[in-house]
């Protein structure tokens, strides 16, 4: 009997979290998406296994985790897989997926609310004011750094208020490694840095960036300003904002339509290249 062919890449998706979050984030997002009838990885970054308690009683354990490393983790899994997957990531998981998909990794990728690549010039005061906790000390390249309550809400929660911010605060909140933000921030500084791209890549697949018109930690701004920098590539490059939407992913009302938008928009770009590739 003939073996049946593995499915089409885009029925399953990876998430790839963001800083001071951990695969939790994406619990809402997995179950909506498990229901559509995909299946769902949601792997922690390497070194980040034990989860939201363990992480905040021993923080250490991240210190030193970089971008490089966390990008190989991903691709290790990828490359495991029957089919390249739909990449989703928020924040330096963003930066993950822009850094996979120029690998040739995925079949498609979104990139929520993400942090730069190489080549975006400057970073937003909103920016600097939200990731300040990590860059205000050198020291912190090497080490794990947690958000005040308060610092949370102003980066993460701003559109809801106190109470609703610190239950989120409590539930997926853990403290994170420094050094992403670090190579993030100097990256104009060096010469071969970790969040570099090659940005006329005129083969990687079809990437959207999601920008929530509230967010502090990246801000518009940042989103359109790390698209713009793919303008000499010929393949697909997209962008949508949603009005009023903060950093945080889930907990607040309407992470709904942002899930929703991005799994249309990345399914049907994958099946429409997996199309023209059986076309050609």
């Amino acid at each position: 009997m003939a073996a049946h062919p593995p499915p089409p890449g885009d029925r399953t998706i990876l998430l790839v979290h963001g800083l001071w979050l951990t695969p939790l984030s994406w619990e809402h997002w997995i179950e909506r998406f498990e229901a559509a009838g995909h299946t769902v990885l949601a792997p922690a970054w390497p070194l980040m296994d034990g989860g939201v308690a363990a992480l905040r009683a021993d923080p250490s354990v991240m210190d030193g985790l970089g971008v490089t490393e966390i990008a190989d983790h991903y691709a290790q899994i990828i490359e495991s897989l029957d089919a390249p997957p739909v990449i989703m990531g928020h924040c330096v998981g963003g930066l993950v997926a822009q850094i996979l998909l120029d690998r040739g990794l995925g079949s498609t990728a979104v990139a929520i609310d993400s942090a730069p690549v190489r080549g975006v010039r400057r970073l937003p005061l909103s920016s600097l004011r939200a990731v300040l906790p990590v860059l205000r000390r050198p020291a912190n390249r090497r080490r794990t750094v947690a958000l005040t309550p308060e610092q949370w809400h102003h980066a993460f929660c701003g559109t809801i208020d106190r109470a609703a911010s610190d239950a989120l605060y409590a539930r997926y909140h853990v403290p994170t490694p420094g050094r992403p933000l670090w190579q993030t921030a100097t990256a104009k500084l060096r010469r071969r840095p970790e969040t570099r791209v090659n940005l006329r890549n005129q083969t990687r697949a079809p990437l959207l960036f999601i920008a929530g018109g509230a967010d502090r930690m990246a801000p518009p701004a940042l989103n359109r300003a790390n698209v713009e920098r793919y303008e000499t590539s010929r393949t697909v490059t997209a962008y949508h904002e949603f009005p009023r939407r903060p950093h945080l992913t889930i907990g607040v009302p309407g992470w709904e339509a942002v899930a929703d938008h991005a799994l249309a928009w990345a399914v049907g770009h994958s099946a429409a290249r997996r199309t023209l590739a059986t076309e050609n």
